[in-house]
Parts: structure tokens; sequence; C-alpha cells
């Protein structure tokens, strides 16, 4: 794939849409400081599947949206995008057929989710690394270098370089498909687990169920007899309920013939009583009338004295309200009077305010005038001040400035004579490394060298020679899984044909029947008879379940079945020893026992009778022309099975259990002669493939042998290794050490003689400095009691103009205060004034008032209304004596109606007690009825099984004694019985799981070491040969010198990578101690290396030349340019040196703060334009 344009949007300081075209191998992006250029990188490394706000420069993925600007608002949604070549199909996975691949990452504001895209669908993060697996590109891959990442490289933990290792050897896929295939053998071992447990639980349930089901039938026994008895008692019980229901419906009809004769006298005394109950009726009506007439006099009567004692109540109100304002009057003409000597008097005390508010206001302007004055004053005193303790504040702090000076010059010369010591002590104790055990070790790391060249040669032998042989193992043994599965698939179709011809040679209803009578290993018709194919269901239309039918030796023998018949339909036949006429031939037509052939001799005849004169035709319409023809008792039948006769025709449909029966019987021979003609390919191809297996076994166990003497002589290699680079490193240490400590006290002498020179310096000068520290502070103390004079003389003139001004508004205050009391006097004079005027106009209103209540006349009505109310009640008493007459006939009468109800209440009672035994007596009938009903029994059985003298009290007895026994079973499972089938069935399909789940444990276990031992390789090629490039490389970016890589561990999948380099001229035994730029050009060299056997299909660089000088840079340069024939390189530099290689230029220019732009220019077009120009 190759790298055609990046497309952002959104993302940090790309607000706007931008488009990054990289049409060439070498693209450089330039630009000033901060312009953006590094953000190029972070978002092709988000894009590829970066999680880490860290790795991106941010606290939070939600960094690289865009945040604003001074004139731009910050955007809710950013999407960086790669643009792809595919055009020679290198993608891996699904996409490998497009041409052109888009990956696209977008994230938004309002949420930390983010969508990945795959030419434009919507896919996930594992799907955006799928692609570039083993590629070397990635979000941690080591295709994108940024800043400072070079000597994070090189610095890297040994655990970590192995991920760059890894990369470089393309089995992070298989770390994916080895992780997905443990988290399958984990998920296989957890169901596998939970197979056994149910397996064994069921196991338990099955001993348990057994005893149940033992229970079950014993309760079920024990229920037909406890039903039969139920059976028998209900049917007693019934019989005695039909006897009780008979005689009490005859006493019903013996009472209810009383109750008649007793209701008709009850209906005569109802009848007077209406009577007399309307007469009475009447009498209370006029009652009613002469008492509303004696009430409303009443009412009369009490209305005008309550209207007389309302007029007497209204004259003494208003008697009461005259003499209120009467009083009321008289006292505002007293509160007039004394208002208006207010009013003067408060006038003369505005007078005096006046003139006090006067006086106040000149002693105000004298004061303020004096206050200017004293405050010139006080700020010259605090100036002066200010400036004196300035001067003494400056002088203090550089005198304590010269004393810590001293005080830590001092300090100084003190700690350089205890570092000078300790260096002479460590110099002492320094002691040199084994020369002689380090040039032994040098000796043996090379024997073991010469070894593991030709151990790994014979591996590379042996691996050639496990694909061939393994091959032909799988070859045979995918020809072996073919016959087999062939064979069995016709071994379980001959299987399942035979089973199915077997059950409908026995029959569904009529194999007892059949067995009873030794007729069920009988042969069938249907077996002993072939017929041409495509006739089958023509001979089935005809013979239907004579196909079925059993030879006996004679038919007589069926004579004595008559008696007790089969169940089903059943044909026997018996075989005929002469010839049967042959039918007369029927011209266009063939009979149809030309298609047919009896195996058995004796059959022939038999099938002759049954087919005489059937004959076959074509197809329907042949055969509707051709019925007219038929003779007498002649059919035709198609194909189809259809049946014409000269008066009618029958369809066929393959309804019959026989049907087929023929086509199975004639595929089964057929199948036979399939398997025996197979079985003999299937054990050639079996043996075969063990041959293939045993040499397949022999080389890997070969290669397996070659494999553990290359690790173990690798451990002991690598051993030899770290010891030597320890001692080396220890030697090189030690000197580099005593170098350090000659330095180091040539050091400290120096900075102890400069130290006491500074401290006798410090020392003068503090001298000095306290005499004039002295001087200051005399000055100080002078100018601070002329400011605090000052001070004084400004705090009393302040409070002077205080009091006054308090005073003047004292004043103001008092004269406001008489305006308001005039007011306000003024103000309740009008008020009293427009009261007596109210006053007087409501004296006259409630004088005319008392005028109007006079009582003389409702006196008069009252008296008229007391001799009506009199009258009214003499006639109330007259028409009341009238009604108590009445009343007591009445009573008299219905006391006869009542003693007639009586007497029919005890006989409706006796009748409905009566009519409730009739009816429970019925009840209990049906009842017992429903029970035997329910039970399923007829009453005509069960009255046969009664035994004359059965009592139901014995039947009871009975029951009770199979209820004791069904409740001494305890609990039954009923469903014991179809729960053990069910477990036995459920049994047997867990085992045959936990079966596969074992073979697929160990597929999965067997992949996984496949897995290890195929990454295994990988890695030691990979190691191996990067190490070679490596070793190559290293010479040619430094000009000489060594490097190469150590494994720190004896397998190689754990093991992390160490890098040792040693540039021209220096003996250095680690990389910490090289200088920036040494560490860049091996960090270089080394993804160089990774780069040669694995490119990537493009490289991002950020400033990687950023240590190196002039020369080392064109070095560098001459390294990219040669690897961009197989990469992309898109690189940022401030570099010219490394400018000048690129193609084309991509300027990164932020002329608005905070936004980035591109501009991009061609180098090579630029170059033919300069040179048309000249």
């Amino acid at each position: 794939m190759r790298l055609k344009q990046i497309n952002l949007a959104g993302f940090k300081s790309f607000v706007d849409p931008t488009h990054i075209p990289v049409p060439g191998q070498l693209v450089g992006i330039v630009g000033p400081n901060g312009c953006g250029k590094s953000n190029v990188i972070d978002a092709v490394r988000w894009v590829l599947g970066e999680t880490s706000a860290k790795h991106l420069r941010g606290d939070t993925m939600q960094d690289i949206l865009f945040n604003g600007s001074g004139q731009r608002q910050p955007v809710n949604r950013s999407s960086v995008e790669l643009i792809f070549d595919n055009s020679l199909g290198r993608a891996g996975g699904q996409w490998s057929s497009y041409a052109e691949i888009s990956v696209k990452r977008v994230l938004a504001r309002d949420g930390e989710a983010t969508s990945y895209y795959i030419n434009n669908v919507h896919v996930r993060r594992r799907d955006v690394a799928d692609i570039f697996l083993g590629t070397g590109l990635g979000s941690r891959a080591y295709a994108i270098i940024e800043q400072g990442m070079i000597s994070r490289v090189i610095e890297a933990k040994p655990e970590d370089l192995r991920v760059f290792l890894e990369e470089a050897a393309g089995v992070s896929k298989y770390r994916a498909r080895r992780h997905e295939t443990e988290l399958r053998l984990k998920d296989t071992r957890e169901n596998l687990l939970r197979v056994e447990d149910v397996r064994a639980e069921l196991e338990k349930q099955l001993e348990h169920l057994q005893s149940q089901a033992e229970v079950a039938t014993r309760y079920h026994e024990l229920q037909a007899k406890l039903r039969a008895t139920q059976n028998l008692l209900s049917l007693l019980r019934k019989q005695e309920a039909g006897a009780q229901r008979a005689r009490q419906a005859r006493e019903i009809e013996r009472l209810t013939l009383e109750l008649e004769a007793d209701t008709a006298a009850l209906r005569n005394a109802e009848k007077r009583v209406e009577e007399l109950r309307a007469r009475h009726y009447r009498g209370a009506d006029a009652v009613h009338a002469a008492q509303g007439a004696f009430y409303e006099a009443n009412a009369e009567t009490a209305r005008l004295e309550q209207e007389l004692a309302h007029v007497r109540e209204n004259r003494q109100r208003v008697e009461r309200e005259l003499a209120e304002l009467r009083a009321q009057s008289e006292r505002d003409r007293e509160s007039l009077a004394a208002a208006q000597g207010s009013l003067a008097e408060v006038r003369g005390e505005r007078s005096r305010a006046e003139e006090t508010l006067a006086r106040r206001e000149a002693a105000l302007r004298s004061e303020s005038d004096k206050l200017p004055v004293a405050e010139e004053a006080f700020r010259a005193t605090r100036n002066r001040y200010d400036e004196l303790q300035r001067a003494l504040a400056l002088d203090e702090q550089a005198m304590g400035v010269e004393e810590t000076k001293r005080a830590h010059g001092r300090q100084t010369l003190d700690q350089l004579a205890i570092r000078a010591q300790r260096l002479q002590e460590e110099r002492s104790a320094l002691q040199p490394a084994d020369a002689a055990r380090l040039a032994q070790l040098y000796e043996e790391i090379a024997a073991f060298d010469r070894e593991l060249q030709r151990l790994r040669a014979a591996i590379e032998d042996a691996e050639q020679e496990l694909p061939r042989v393994d091959g032909a193992w799988r070859e045979c043994d995918a020809a072996r899984e073919a016959s087999g599965q062939h064979l069995a698939g016709l071994e379980a179709r001959r299987q399942a044909l035979t089973q199915l011809q077997e059950r409908l040679a026995r029959g569904a209803n009529t194999a007892g029947w059949l067995e009873a009578r030794g007729l069920n290993q009988a042969l069938r018709l249907w077996q002993e008879i072939r017929i041409e194919p495509g006739w089958e269901d023509a001979l089935e239309s005809v013979l239907r379940e004579r196909l079925n039918a059993i030879a006996l030796e004679h038919v007589d023998q069926a004579g004595h079945w008559f008696g007790e018949p089969p169940p089903g339909k059943v044909t026997v036949f018996e075989p005929a020893r002469s010839p049967s006429p042959s039918a007369p031939p029927m011209a266009g037509c063939e009979p149809l026992l030309r298609y047919i052939t009896c195996t058995n001799s004796g059959l022939e005849a038999v099938v002759r009778d049954w087919l005489h004169q059937v004959y076959v035709v074509a197809d329907a319409a042949g055969g509707l022309a051709a019925r007219e023809r038929l003779p007498a008792g002649a059919l035709m039948v198609t194909r189809e099975g259809h049946v014409f006769t000269r008066h009618a025709v029958s369809f066929h449909a393959p309804d019959s259990e026989l049907h087929g029966v023929l086509t199975r019987q004639r595929e089964i021979e057929q199948l036979g002669g399939a398997i025996a003609r197979a079985q003999p390919a299937f054990e050639a191809l079996q043996r075969s493939a063990g041959i293939a297996e045993k040499a397949v076994e022999q080389a890997r166990r070969r290669l397996d042998e070659l494999r553990d003497a290359v690790n173990g002589m690798q451990s002991r290699h690598h051993a030899l290794q770290l010891e030597a680079l320890k001692l080396a490193e220890l030697d090189q240490r030690m000197a580099q050490r005593l170098e350090r400590i000659a330095a180091e006290t040539a050091e400290n002498e120096a900075q102890a003689g400069a130290a006491a020179t500074g401290l006798q310096l410090a020392d003068r000068r503090v001298a000095g400095l306290q005499g004039e520290v002295e001087r200051q502070r005399t000055q100080l103390a002078l100018a601070t009691d002329l400011y605090r004079r000052a001070e004084n003389v400004l705090e009393l003139q302040r409070a002077a103009l205080q009091q006054t001004r308090e005073e003047t508004q004292q004043a103001v205050f008092q004269k406001q205060s008489c305006d308001n009391k005039i007011i306000e006097i003024t103000n309740s004079i009008n008020a009293i004034s427009e009261n007596e005027r109210r006053l007087a106009a409501a004296l006259d209103t409630r004088q005319n008032e008392y005028a109007a209540y006079d009582e003389t006349p409702l006196q008069q009505r009252l008296q008229e209304a007391l001799t009506a109310h009199a009258g009214r009640e003499q006639a109330l008493a007259a028409v009341r004596d009238a009604l108590e007459s009445m009343e007591s006939a009445l009573k008299a009468t219905d006391e006869e109606r009542h003693a007639c109800e009586q007497r029919l209440e005890p006989l409706r009672e006796r009748i409905a007690e009566t009519r409730l035994k009739e009816q429970e007596a019925r009840l209990n009938e049906e009842q017992h009825a429903q029970q035997l009903a329910d039970a399923g029994a007829h009453e005509d059985e069960v009255a046969r099984q009664l035994e004359k003298g059965m009592r139901p009290g014995a039947l009871a007895g009975e029951i009770a004694r199979l209820n004791e026994e069904v409740k001494a079973l305890g609990a039954v499972n009923l469903a014991a019985l179809e729960e053990l089938t069910a477990a036995r069935g459920r049994k047997e399909y867990l085992d045959a799981q936990s079966r596969d789940l074992a073979e697929a444990m160990a597929t999965l276990e067997d992949a996984i070491r496949r897995i290890d031992r195929e990454t295994r390789e990988r890695l030691q090629h990979t190691f191996d040969e990067v190490n070679r490039h490596f070793s190559e490389m290293f010479p040619a970016l430094f000009g000489g010198g060594h490097a190469r890589l150590i494994l720190t561990g004896e397998e190689i999948l754990d093991a992390g990578v160490l890098v040792q380099a040693q540039p021209p001229g220096k003996k250095n035994t680690t990389i910490q101690l090289l200088s920036g730029g040494e560490k860049a050009l091996t960090a270089l060299a080394l993804v160089f290396s990774m780069f040669q056997l694995n490119p990537a299909p493009f490289c991002l660089l950020d400033e990687v030349d950023a240590p190196l000088d002039d020369y080392n840079t064109g070095r560098f340069c001459d390294l990219v340019r040669k690897m961009s024939q197989h990469s992309q390189f898109l690189f940022i530099s401030h570099n010219k040196i490394t400018m000048e290689i690129a193609e084309q230029l991509l300027g990164i220019t932020m002329q608005e703060p905070g936004v980035s732009r591109v501009v991009a220019v061609d180098i090579e077009e630029a170059m033919k334009i300069r040179e048309a120009a000249a």
C-alpha cells in the first residue's frame, strides 16, 4: 500500500478541512516552531488507533479537538482520514480487492465515543489494526517516530524493545490469534467443567429417578384399585340418594295442599284490612288539614309578636346613637381649640431653629478652611519618613545578602573538604576486572557461535523436509477422511432404510397380534417381488395393503382367527402351486405384470391373480381415452398410480404407510453393492495414512530434538554473553570512574579556591554596610517623631470639623421637625372641622328615624290573630277523636290477619325444608353420577360388579385402607418415568458433548503449540536478520565501530532485547554512555534495520535529525534516500541538508493565530521551471 493523502478537519490547530498530498517517496514538512507540524504526526498516530491522550500530547482525548482562538469558536467534531493506493492488492483481509482504501476516525465533543471507518464503512478499532498487523504501522509501531522517540527507542526497556522486534517479524497477528485461541480454550475448559458437573449431577439424578419411577409404578397400581372401589361406592350412594329424593317429593305434595287452604283464609282477612285502612287514610287527611290551619294561626301570631319586639329594639338603638353623636360633637370642639394653641407654639420654635442653623453653618465654613493646611503638613512629613525607611530597608537587605554569601561560602568550603575525602576513599576502594576470565569467555562464545550455526543449518534442512512429509500425510488423511465419510454415509443410509422397512413389516397396530401367532418374522410380499424403476407408484396403487401380505402354507389356518380379528388390516395368502391363466391382451395397452419379477416362483400365480386384467397406460389422457374399451373388471394405471376403470377414475396420493416401500427396497440393494466396493478402498487409504503419519511424527521428533539442542545451546551461549558483557562493563566502568574521580578532584580544588576568595570579599562588604545602616536608623527616628506630631494635629482638626458638621446637621433636623409639626397640626384642624359637619348631618338623620318607629297598629293586629287561633284549635280536637275510633277497628282486623300469617309460616318452613332435603338428595345423586362420569366408568358395568349385601361402609373402609397405602408411599413424583427417559437422553447428549469438548481442547492446545512454534521460529529468524542488518548499518552510519542485539532470556517469546553499540574508538559498555547524536544514529540504525527486513508502507520522522551534525546528517540523508525505494518517507525537519533530499516540500504556516494551514511545493517541478526560465 502507498499513502496518497492525509485529510484533517478540526484536529488540534487544523481547524479548517485540510488536504495534505503525499505524491512522492520523499516528502518533507517544514515550518517555524509552534506552527503545528507535529500535529500531522499525532493525526496519523490517532487515526491508526491510538487511545492514550498522553501519547498525543494531551491530558484527555477531548484535547485533540480545536479549542478556539481569539477569532474562532471551538469546534465540536474532529476527523482524520488516510487515503492509500492499493492498486497492487497488498492490503490484508477483505479490503485487498479495493484499489483505494480510506481509513478514517471521527470524534465528537459531546462524548468520549469515537468512530472508525474504512471506505466509509463503520468498523471496529480492531479492524483498522488488522489491516496493518505485521507491517510496522500502528499506534505504537516503529514506523512512526515522533520528537524524542529516538532516544526512547534506544533507551527503552528490553521488554518494550521486543515489541518493535515482534512488529518487524510480523508476529503481532500471531499474538492476536494466540490470544483468541487462549480465550476459546479457556471457554472450552469452563464449558467442559460445567458439562462434567452437570453429568455428575445427572448421574445422581438418574439413581434418584429410578427409585422414584418404582414408587410411581406402585402408586399407579394403587390408584387404579382406588378408582374402582370409589366407583362402586359412588354407585351405591347414588342409588340411596335416588330413593331419598322420591320420599321427599311425596311429603312436599302433602304439605302444599295444606298451605293452599290456610292461604285462602289469609286473603279474606287482608281484604277487610285494606277497606278499613282506606277509611283511616281519609280521616288522617282531615286531621292534617285542621292541623295545617291551626299551625298557620300559630305562625301569624308569632310573626306579629316578633315584629312588635323589633320596633321596640330599633327605638332603643336610635336613642343610644343620638346620645353618642352629641358627645362626639362636644369632644371635637375641645380638640379643635387645643390644636390651634399647639400651632402657635410650634411656629415660635421654628423661628428659634432658623437662627441656630445660621450660626452652625458659619462655624462649619471656618473649620473646613483649616483642614487643607494640616493635611499638607502631614503629607510632607510622611513622604520624608517613607524615603528614609526605604533607604534603610535597602541597606539592611544588602547586608543580609552579604551575610548569606559569607555563610554559604563557609558551608561550601566544608562540603568541598568532605567531597575531596570521599573521592580519595573511592579511588582506594576500586578493583580491576578479571581480564583472563574475559578472554576465556570470548573464546567459548566463538565456539558456541560455530556450533549454533551448524545446528541451525540442520534445522533448516529438517524444516524443509517436514512440510513435504506433512503435506503427503495430509493428502492421505484427507482422502481417507473423505472415503470414510462416504462409506459412513452409505451405511447410515442403508441402516435407516432397513429400519424403516422392518418397522413397516412389523406394523404399528398389528405387531402384538402377529407376534402372538408367530407371524412377526414372516416375509412380506414386497420383500419377494421386484419392479422396474418408475412403476412403483402404479403397483402400490393397485395392490395397496396387499403389498404387506404374509405367506401361509395353508390359508385355512386363518379360520381360527376370526373370533379375535387383528386390530388393523392384515392380508395372508397361500402360494399357488399351479400357474394362473394370463389376462387377454388389450390393444395398445401392456399388462402391469410385464414390469414385475418374483424372487419366489410360488408367488407368481398369486401376483398374476391380483394383477389380472391390470394394464398400464402412458398418461392420464390415454387412460381417459381408452377406459371405454376396458372389459368388465379390468383397470388401467399410470406411472403416477392413477387408476382408470370403465366407469370411474381414482386419483393416487402417497397417503399409505407402505408408500415408497418398493423404491426403498431397491435402494437398499444398491447401497449394499456400493458399500462392498467402497470398503477395500477405504482400508487401503487408512493403511497409507498410518504410514504417512508415522513419517510426519519422525520428522517432527527430529526437528524438536534439533530445536531443543539449539535452545539449550542458546541458553548457554546467552549466559556466557551476559557474563562477558558484565565483566567488560565492569572494567570499563572502573576506568571511566577513575577518570571522573580525577576530574572531580581537580574541579573540587578549583571550587575551594574560588569559595575562599568569595568569603573574604563578603566579610569586607558586611563591615562597610553595618556603619551605613546605623546612620540611616538615626535619621529615621527623627523623621518618625515629626511624622507622628503632624498626624496628631491632622486628627484633631478632622475631629473638630466632624463635630461642627454634626451640630449643623442637628440644627437642620430641628428646623425640619418644626415644619413637619406645623403641617401635621394644620391637617388635624381641617379634619376636626370636617368631622363636625358630618356629625350635624348624622344627628338630623337619626331624629327622623326615631319618629318613624310607632307600635300602636301592630298591637291591634296581634289581638285579632289570637282570636282566630282559638277557633282553629277546637276544630282540630274534633277530627282527632274520629280518627282514633277508626284506628281501633283497623287494629282488630289486622290482628286477625296476622294470626293467619303465623299459621302459614311453619307450613312454608316445612315445605322449604323438605324441598332442601329433596334438592340435597338430587344433588347427591347428580354428584355421584358426575363422579362416575369423571372417572370414565359406565354405570351398567359398575352395577354388574356390585355384590349382593355390599354396603357403603365396607367400601369406605377399603378406600381408607388404599389411601393409607398411597399415603405410606410418601411424596410421589408422577412424572418420574418421563423424567427418567428424558434424563437418560440428556445423559447421552452430555456424554457426546463432553467428548466433543475434550477433542476441541486438544485441537486448541495443539493450535497454541503450533502458533508458539511458528512465532518462535519467525522471531528467531527476525532477530538474527535484524541483528545482521544492525551490525552492517551501524558501521555505515558511524564510519566504523560495531553493534549487536542481545536477548535477556532463554525463551525468545518472553525475553527482552538489549542494544550493545560501540562507535569507532570507544569501548563503552552501555548505551547510556553515548552522546545524544550517537544515540540518535544508533536508534536510526536499529529502526532502519527492521525496515530492511519488513519495510512498512510509509515512515514518519519528526525532527529525528535534530541531534546530528552536518556530517552525520549527510549520512542519514543518504540512507533515507536509499530506503525510499521501498517505503515512503514523510519527515519533519529544520535542517537544510535534510530538506534538500525531499521531492516535495509541505510548508505549515500559522498566519492566523492558533490556525495551521498547508502550502505545498514540488521540488522537481520547481527545478524544471527554473531551468526553463534560465
